[in-house]
Formats: C-alpha cells, sequence, structure tokens
C-alpha cells in the first residue's frame, strides 16, 4: 500500500468492531460500507426450503436492503393505503423468529407528487443505518427520520425536495455527527449534511456536473488519506471527495456523460475504485492524495471489462471482484487491473457481493444465490435458487444470512447452527 496513505480512522474502528461484534451489519454493506464480514459460518447451500430457518412476509413493496443489529432486522417498506397516498414505513424485526416487533409509519407523502419509479426500484429503496440507540432511516426526495429502538419517530427532514428521476436508491452514511447523503436528480443535483441528532441542514452543496443526465442513486463512503476524512460521493459525470465538515470539494475525476451511477465506492491498497454509470460502464482505480480536477494525473488503472452498472465492487486482500448487471463475475489485481478471471455466474444481477470465510455470495434477480472461492482461480462452490425475485443486497449475522425477496425476508441459516442452538 501507498505509505503515504492511512485507512480511515472510520474504516479502523469499524474493522474493529466488525472483530468484536461480527455478528452485526448495520448498514447498506456491512460495518466498513464494503461488503466484508468475518463471520466464517455462513452456510454455502440453500434453497426455498433448505436451510431457511424462517420465512417472513413483509408488507408493501421495498428494496432496501436489512440491516441486523444485536438480534434486530431493520429494514423499510411503502405501502398503498386505501385512503390513497403513501405510507412510508420503518420496519423492526425479531432476527431469532422473524416476528415483527413495531412497524412504524415515518413519512405520508402525496402520492401525486411521489414520482415515478422504475420497475427495478421503489419508494423505500434506501438502507436503514443504526448507530447505537438510533435508527437512521431515508426515503430519497420524500425525506429522512430518525427512530428510537422502540419505533418512536425522534426527528424527520422533508425540506430537502428534488425533482427525482426513477425514485430514491442511495443510502446514508454517519461522519462523526453528521449523516450525509447525495440527492442527484433530474436537476441541480446536490450533497447534503443533516445533524444526526435533530435533522436539521449542516451544510448542502451543489454538484457542478457537466453530464447532460445528471441523476444517480450511489451512497458515498467516508475514508482518510493523510490524517483527513473525506467523502467520496460518485455523481454523474464525475466523483468527488468532500470534507465532512463544510462540505468543500477537494478533488474530482470526471468521466463524461457516465449517469445513473448506483456503485457504492470501495477503498483498498490505496486506491478508490467506483464504476462511472450508465450508458458504458467503466472501472477507475483513483489515487485520492490529489486537490482540484485530478482526472489528468490520479487514475492508476481503468478497465470496462466486467465494470457493473449496478452492483458495488468487493476488494479482498490483493484482489477486486466485480459482478456485471448481466451476471458475469471478474477478478483482478486491486493494484494494476490485471484480470485473473472472468465467469458468468447467474443471470441479471442488482444486488452487491459479499465475502465472508474465504467466500463469495452473489444473489442474482432471479432468486439464485451464487457462491465461490475468493482467489485468482475461479471456483464455483454452489448455486442457491431460493424461488423469489431478489434486488437488495445481503445482510449477515452470526452464522446467517438475511436475504429480502419481494415478497418475503429469508433467514438462512445451516442445519449445524441450528442443531447449535445458535440464533442471530
Amino acid at each position: 500500500m501507498n505509505n503515504r496513505l492511512s485507512i480511515s480512522s472510520i474504516f479502523i474502528l469499524a474493522l474493529s468492531a466488525l472483530t468484536a461484534h461480527a455478528e452485526n451489519w448495520p448498514q447498506f454493506r456491512g460495518p466498513t460500507g464494503q461488503g466484508l464480514s468475518t463471520d466464517r459460518r455462513l452456510p454455502v447451500e440453500w434453497t426455498s426450503t433448505n436451510n431457511v430457518a424462517w420465512k417472513q412476509p413483509i408488507p408493501g413493496q421495498g428494496w432496501s436492503s436489512p440491516s441486523y443489529v444485536d438480534g434486530r432486522l431493520y429494514l423499510t417498506t411503502s405501502e398503498n393505503p386505501a385512503s390513497g397516498g403513501l405510507s412510508l414505513r420503518a420496519l423492526c424485526l425479531d432476527a431469532a423468529s422473524g416476528r415483527t416487533l413495531w412497524n412504524t409509519e415515518v413519512l405520508a407523502p402525496d402520492a401525486s407528487k411521489a414520482g415515478r419509479i422504475h420497475g427495478k426500484n421503489s419508494h423505500a429503496s434506501p438502507t436503514p443505518l443504526i448507530e447505537g440507540d438510533r435508527i437512521y432511516v431515508h426515503f430519497g426526495h420524500h425525506g429522512t427520520a430518525c427512530l428510537d429502538p422502540q419505533g418512536n419517530v425522534l426527528w424527520r427532514n422533508d425540506t430537502l425536495p428534488y425533482p427525482p428521476v426513477h425514485g430514491g436508491g442511495g443510502s446514508a452514511i454517519i461522519v462523526e455527527d453528521a449523516l450525509v447523503f447525495s440527492c442527484d436528480g433530474a436537476s441541480d443535483p446536490f450533497v447534503v449534511a443533516l445533524n444526526k441528532h435533530d435533522g436539521r441542514v449542516l451544510w448542502k452543496v451543489p454538484r457542478a456536473t457537466p453530464a447532460k443526465k445528471q441523476f444517480s442513486f450511489s451512497t458515498p463512503l467516508a475514508i482518510s488519506v493523510k490524517g483527513r476524512t473525506q467523502i467520496i460521493s460518485p455523481g454523474s459525470g464525475m466523483v468527488c471527495a468532500y470534507a465532512p465538515e463544510d462540505g468543500r470539494e477537494l478533488w474530482r475525476v470526471r468521466y463524461g456523460e457516465g449517469y445513473s451511477v448506483v456503485p457504492r465506492p470501495v477503498f483498498a491498497q490505496g486506491l478508490v475504485f467506483i464504476s462511472s454509470g450508465f450508458d458504458a460502464p467503466k472501472t477507475f482505480a483513483i489515487r485520492p492524495d490529489g486537490m482540484g480536477d485530478v482526472t489528468d494525473t490520479h487514475i492508476a488503472w481503468t478497465t470496462t471489462k466486467g465494470a457493473p452498472n449496478t452492483p458495488s465492487m468487493l476488494a479482498v486482500g490483493d484482489e477486486l471482484y466485480m459482478v456485471s448487471d448481466a451476471g458475469v463475475a471478474t477478478c483482478l489485481d486491486a493494484r494494476t487491473g490485471q484480470v485473473h478471471w472472468n465467469e458468468r455466474v447467474g443471470g441479471p444481477c442488482s444486488a452487491s457481493p459479499i465475502h465472508a470465510g474465504g467466500r463469495i455470495y452473489i444473489q442474482d434477480e432471479e432468486g439464485v444465490g451464487t457462491v465461490i472461492k475468493a482467489g485468482k482461480e475461479f471456483q464455483k462452490l454452489a448455486t442457491n435458487p431460493l424461488g423469489e425475485r431478489t434486488l437488495a443486497s445481503y445482510a449477515v449475522g452470526p452464522g446467517t444470512l438475511f436475504i429480502r425477496g419481494e415478497k418475503h425476508l429469508f433467514c438462512i441459516r445451516s442445519e449445524a447452527e441450528a442443531r447449535a442452538g445458535r440464533t442471530p
């Protein structure tokens, strides 16, 4: 690793938390926000009946991934009451049984102003974020809220409207006292930070994007370079690093007309990895130690082979893994971009892969989970049909996978875990 770059203090703390509390998965893509788990007991094989500890119907529609903390699962959903309008809700389930502990209406926007959503989206797609005894839920242009462990709304902020395209998608992150997310709509895109204690706006900065299509859906990632925290947030036409204290732009890399950017950034080997979005995705490896426009100076390598439009990437050791929307997985050398292998692993894919116990877990849109061995040589370990459409990404509990389908939340646990009497 470049000795001038240090992994963020946030990332180090997250890794410490991951080691001490491997059972918790408190945000989109887990404790580090990069799809990494230290749990070595996750099941390798399952079907719609085999190794399914429970299967719980989820009311309404939503593609937020589950979050798991201390025996509880959190997710969001959107319902259409008979009285009309929308009911945007937060749910808490008991992870051992699937029983619903509470189901709270957070926001009730006017359905006529909700905007059209993509066929692979919903009005409840961003993933809940849990920190301590606070649950943060985000519904894109509809608003954001904070709840307590009993499901009571502590604050809500619905004062940041923007013209959505295909609905919302990106999740929020916490950086010190700030709850940060991107608002990349049809016009005037911006990044904003709310005070996590009361929901008031701390800062709001416009994105000066050159792209004609300005809408995107990515989730930011906080890293540290030379002891300074940066918030990495891809949008249409460029990826930018922002200062967490005031939102100042630190650096940017342009990628032309790339738009509808979804993948969350990954940080490893001193490089930031991003994908440039539609219509022709390209993977960029960027050195994040520059200032200003560093397009011509700080790109370490690029590739179009296997670059994803939707699934986030995964860095494990010296390797970078990507899964294209078409269901083709690629393993590259993270430092150089050299391709080790490129193989079809399933059908169309929107969910982001994870790593646990030396294995890569990939969930396709048809409900099939594929498990492969992590490494420079391709080895498929299992193909697992669940029998229900799946677009959300995995959550991990102790020895357990949680998978959200179109109508149900599944708890996948091996028979050995069940016989041992271990529960999430």
